[in-house]
This record gives structure tokens, sequence and C-alpha cells, in this order.
């Protein structure tokens, strides 16, 4: 009976090695979905398995997807009672483009010589869902704990008022940002537009849709529309860079954070700009809108003939200060005016312009008199009031109390104010015609010691001349050298400004902006500062300018709009300001 039972079992045992060796050899190459339908607003993890080492793994080209994560590769193995257990993974993580039905195509592998490929499955793609359990994932924390709002101060300005955009960045206290950078800077096309620097970067507590959150401002402008309508602000986009927790700490307890970036737009606005009324507008008026004050003064009020003085025509307040026309100064004719001096003291805050512009008038009396400069006016529209508001200067009357005396008589001027007319042929009938002559000593010039002095001396000049026109010859044989040297000086002229800021970030990479504008415009003779970096390259390209000097014209260009947003150190800024002349130097040798 025991022999028997023996027998059995080694029958039985006989019988199973094969099938365990066959089980060994049988190779499985799968692929698992995490969950076959899903919302537009969920994510996919595909992963492909296998029970054997393998090589050339090829995967889907996932199509209706995007990869956002993978492939993450995983291998684990293992023995149990002798049997080896082995498992090898790719996994991908994958977000819907769209609704629809969508196909995991076939994915393949190369194992012990064979290829091997997993069969397609069907995915189904609805619209987006609540999906209240799933664990958020860092890209979900970010999208939700991030958002670019551009706050505009008026909906509905007039022509020419001020407009205020003031981009602000909403941050969840759950999340840390720690850089950005530019994806796509609106042109402000249709506007005059004037950026406020923003210099230090602080964080305020407030609320933001019903939760606490936290706010920078990133960027700030100041927008005066130049035509009515309906006017379109283009969407600033940034790219921020935010750490995100995760639940695993670190051997000291600490929460990890995982980094990811997110792209954040503001939006497109709409302005709808009203044009100023025609009812009681002014015939002087030129454009002024905002809140003003007018004056015209002299330095003086009595002075002698022959004598200068000044007159200003000054506007202060709050408005358009660079974008209208001041009013002329009339004068009598027996004055001569010199082309007026124009001054600017003009700072730009989120309200707008501020200070005074003024001309500047020198004045020279011919004649002894009284003369009138006749009151002027000047017109602005106030938003606040709606109205047209109309200032007047006072007259003021110009003594000249010594000189010649002026035998013309007054003509009325078409202001009712007089003007004296100087009668043709006695413009300079005061200029004394006889002269009294002195006798200045008793000395001989002709034969004296200075005589021959100054007889010799010009022979003595002729060897220095011959070595200084040698010189300048040589110098000017010098083409190469030449050519060099103007290009150096022309860089160091329009890099002048932009070298004396080095060390202050903002301030440099503006001055170094507006030196490579200026350069364009005065070798070029057009105004590039409204053209793109891709019209600038054009344009370059046309004048023959090789390919490498332009790039490097443009990537200097990039790097001063990317210093409003990124940290620049000193040694940055010197290496842009070396290029920057090397560049303009190039240029200027191939134009």
């Amino acid at each position: 009976m025991r022999l028997c039972y023996l027998t059995y079992v080694l029958l039985f045992s006989l019988l199973a090695v094969p099938n365990l060796w066959a089980q060994d050899d049988e190779v499985s190459f799968q692929v698992n979905l995490s969950k076959e339908k899903l919302g537009v607003n969920e994510r996919l993890r595909v992963e492909f398995t296998m029970n054997k080492d393998g090589d050339n793994f090829v995967p889907p080209d996932f199509e209706g997807f995007n990869v956002i994560m993978g492939p993450t590769q995983q291998i684990s193995s293992s023995w149990f009672n002798g049997k080896r257990s082995f498992s090898k993974s790719y996994a991908y993580i994958l977000t819907p483009t769209k609704q629809g039905v969508f196909t995991i195509k076939q994915a393949s592998i190369e194992i012990s010589g064979k290829t091997y490929k997993t069969v397609p499955k069907k995915v189904e793609v609805t619209a987006a869902v609540d999906n209240p359990n799933a664990p958020p994932s860092a890209d979900d924390i970010a999208s939700e704990s991030l958002d670019l709002v551009a706050e505009i101060s008026k909906g509905s300005p007039y022509l020419n008022e001020a407009v205020s955009v003031v981009y602000k960045l909403y941050i969840s206290p759950n999340i840390r940002v720690t850089n950005y950078r530019p994806i796509d800077n609106p042109k402000y096309n249709n506007f005059w537009s004037q950026d406020i620097p923003v210099t230090k970067y602080n964080t305020v507590n407030t609320t933001y849709k019903g939760k606490p959150f936290r706010s920078v401002v990133l960027k700030r402008m100041v927008l005066y529309p130049q035509k009515t309508g309906k006017l379109e602000i283009e969407p600033l986009s940034l790219e921020i860079y935010v750490d995100v927790p995760t639940n695993r700490r670190d051997f000291f307890g600490g929460r990890i954070y995982k980094q990811t970036s997110k792209i954040v737009s503001a939006g497109k606005r709409v302005l709808n700009v009203k044009p100023l009324p025609e009812a009681g507008k002014p015939a002087n008026f030129s454009g002024a809108v905002g809140e003003f004050d007018f004056t015209v003064s002299t330095s003086k009020s009595s002075l002698n003939a022959s004598e200068s003085l000044q007159a200003k025509i000054e506007i202060s307040g709050k408005g358009n200060l660079k974008l209208f026309q001041l009013p002329d100064l009339e004068l009598p004719s027996a004055l001569e005016v010199y082309e007026p001096e124009f001054e600017e003291k003009v700072r730009t805050t989120t309200s707008g312009m501020e200070g005074k512009v003024a001309n500047s008038y020198t004045i020279v009396p011919s004649y002894k008199g009284k003369y009138p400069i006749p009151s002027i006016s000047f017109s602005y529209f106030n938003p606040k009031t709606e109205k047209y508001h109309i200032l007047e200067s006072e007259e003021i009357t110009l003594d000249v109390l010594q000189g010649p005396t002026d035998t013309s008589t007054p003509v009325a001027a078409s202001g009712g104010s007089p003007k004296y007319v100087v009668p043709t042929g006695k413009q300079f009938h005061f200029i004394k015609t006889s002269t009294t002559l002195t006798n200045i000593g008793q000395d001989i010039f002709l034969g004296s010691t200075r005589f021959y002095l100054f007889l010799i001396s010009p022979l003595l000049l002729i060897p220095i001349a011959i070595l200084v026109f040698k010189r300048r010859e040589a110098i000017a044989s010098d083409v190469e050298g030449n050519r060099l040297k103007r290009a150096d000086r022309l860089a160091k002229k329009f890099l002048s400004k932009a070298r004396k800021e080095l060390g202050n970030k903002d301030n440099f990479y503006v001055a170094l902006e507006k030196a490579l504008h200026n350069y364009l415009k005065a070798k070029l003779k057009i105004e590039t500062s409204e053209f793109s970096k891709e019209k600038i390259t054009t344009l370059l390209a046309e004048k023959n300018v090789d390919d490498d000097t332009i790039n490097g014209f443009i990537a200097l260009l990039k790097n001063c709009e990317m210093a409003r947003y990124s940290p620049f150190s000193d040694v940055q800024m010197q290496q842009d300001y070396d290029k920057a002349s090397e560049v303009i130097s190039k240029i200027d040798k191939q134009l």
C-alpha cells in the first residue's frame, strides 16, 4: 500500500515538472489602463508590463493624448521556493486633448530575439467630470493656486485719457513661486504706452474668489488711447515656476516639494474709447486732456535795448502732457524772437502723466519804448467734468529803458494789440558811422625785432606743417583702422548712458534697449521702436548684415526684455554691454 502511494507521488511529480518549465518559458507582454472611460479633465495611466527582460521598447504614438509624464521604468525580481519571479514595466501619465473614442495602439519589445506586441485598447473620453476623491497632482495644485489678472482703471475712457493696466499674480499660500518668464508680451497697438518698472515685488495677503490668497504686482502700464471705438488690449502670458508640496516628508520631518511650471494668461481685454464731444470745443483746442494750469511769464519786465530776456509759456498739471502742442507766443514785430527751447519735466505713475512742459523764448528789443505781450489762451478737456476749459494769460508790458528811439508809429494787430513796424532803411540808424582815432604809441614796428620775428616764424612752421600733413595722410590711408575707430566712437556715443547705469539693472537695460533702437534709427533713418524683432531681423537682412550679427542684436533686445522680470548679475550686465558695443561696430562696418 505504501509502495503504491510513493509510486503515485513520483509519477505526479514527473508529470508536473514539464508544466512548470513550460510556464517559465512563456512570455507575457501586455498593457494595463488605469481606466477605460474618463473625463477630458482627468488623467490616464498606461502601463506596459512583461515577465522577462527585453530590449528596444517602442511605445505607441498616443494619438489624442498629451504625455505629461513618463516613461517611468520599474523592475522587480524575487525567488520563492526555488522559483524566480521577474517583472518589468514602462508607465506613462496621459491627459486627453479632446472628447471622443481613442485607441491605445500596439507597443513592441524584443525578448530573446523575438518581437512581442501588446493588444490595442480603446479609451472613451467624456466631458469634464468632478473627481474629488482622486488625489490632485502637482500640476492640478498649481492650476488651482495661480491666476494672472489684468486690472484696468477705466473701461470706457475718453480719447487721450489715461488708463492704467496693472498685472497681478494671485498665489495660493499652499505653493511657492520660484521664478517666471514672459511667454507673450502685448504690443498695445493704437495706444501711446508707458511702462512703469516694478523695482520691488511686494506680496500682499488678500482674498481672491472667496479664498485666502497672496497677490504681487508683476507689471504696470499706462495707456493713452489714440483711436475711438473698441480697442483690444492683447493678453500677457507668463510661465510660472512653482514648488508644490507633496505628502512625503524628508528624514527630518520636513515636507518634500515638487517643482512644476504653469502657463497663466491675463486674457484679452477690450476698452470702449469715447470720442471727445464736439459741443463747446474751442477753436484753438490742440488735444490736451486732463487737468492743467497755464502761465506766461518773463524773466524781467524792464531792460535796455540789445539786452535779452526770457519769455516762458508753461503748462503744468496731470494729463497727456506729451501729446499736445503748446500755444505760440505773439509778439510785436519790433522785438527780435528766437526759436523756443522746449523743456519737459514729466513723470508717469499709474494714474497717468504729471509734471510740466514749457517753451522758453529768447527776446531781444531793438528800440526804447513800451511793448505789450498780448494775452494768449490755452484750452483743454477735463474728463472728470466732461467739459472744455479755456485759460487766458495776462497781458505783459516790456519797458525798454535805454536805446535808440523808434520813429515808427504803432499799428493795430489783428488781436487788437498794437504792433510796431520798423520803417525800411532805418533799422540801423542808431549805429555810429564816424570814428575818433587816438595815437597808440611812438614805437615804429617796421624793422623792429618783432617785425623780423613775425616775418621768419611762417618759415619755421613749414617743417611742422609737412610732418602734420604726412601724419594725417598715413592715418587717412588706413581705411580699415579708420573704419574701426569710427565704429568704436559710434558705439560709445550710443552706449554712453547705458555705461553710466552699469550695476543698476533696470536703468541699464532700459538705456541699452533705447541705445540699440536709436542706433538703427540713426543709421537707417527709420523708427524701429515700433517694429517687432522679426521685422528688425528682416530689415537688417535686407541690408546684407550677416546672420551671426543679426542674432546677436536680437539676443540683446531679448535680454533687455527679460531683465524686467528676471534677476541679472553685474557680470551679465557687463557682458551685455561689451556685446552691444561689438554688435554695433559690426553692423556699422557691414552697412
